[in-house]
């Protein structure tokens, strides 16, 4: 099972509350683990303005904003930004799939503050990451439910409807959800 390019939906009751209502993008998944980027929790007191100052990127009346989120609890001063894939750094992008890739150096974000990034894109501070057979083992233990990664869900702005809309993709209703699980 590769998971690679779909979106995780946090169930009811998984226990932590870094993941809570979070919508992820697993940008790889294979025998070695995972590594995802959560796509619905915009950073609370950092903008890309904000960030470019720091970074001492030069601001551009072509450049457009790119919203900054949590990525996940891991290395929280690591960017990564996941985008459409009419961009592609030489050697730098992974190219997830057809519709998404993942870049995590600063020339993207210099292409973005000039108006020569992708037409769209995300950038997340930390990432979420599990072990050989980690995220496998929550999955069956009724902690995530999966779906496929489309692009204006991913990259919509409205963030606070992210996770009712990737579970409607699946046909439930956030309200039928139950923390227990169950076996027939």
């Amino acid at each position: 099972m590769n998971l690679s390019g779909k979106l995780l939906i946090a169930m009811p009751g998984m226990g932590d509350p870094r993941f809570e209502h979070s919508v992820v993008f697993l940008c790889a998944h294979s025998d070695d683990g995972a590594m995802g980027l959560i796509v619905n929790k915009p950073a609370r007191d950092l903008s890309f303005d904000d960030l470019q100052e720091q970074l001492g990127i030069a601001r551009s009346d072509k450049g457009r904003p790119i919203r900054v989120h949590f990525g996940g609890p891991v290395e929280h001063s690591r960017g990564f930004v996941l985008h459409s894939t009419d961009y592609g750094g030489e050697g730098t992008t992974l190219k997830v799939d057809d519709n998404f890739g993942m870049t995590a150096t600063l020339d993207i974000l210099e292409a973005i503050a000039q108006g020569r990034g992708p037409e769209s894109s995300l950038l997340a501070l930390g990432y979420a990451g599990w072990g050989p057979g980690q995220l496998e083992s929550e999955i069956l233990r009724n902690g995530w439910l999966t779906c496929d990664a489309k692009p204006d869900l991913v990259f919509s702005e409205s963030n606070d409807t992210k996770w009712e809309r990737a579970l409607k993709t699946l046909g439930v209703d956030p309200v039928t959800l139950s923390a227990k699980a169950g076996r027939a």
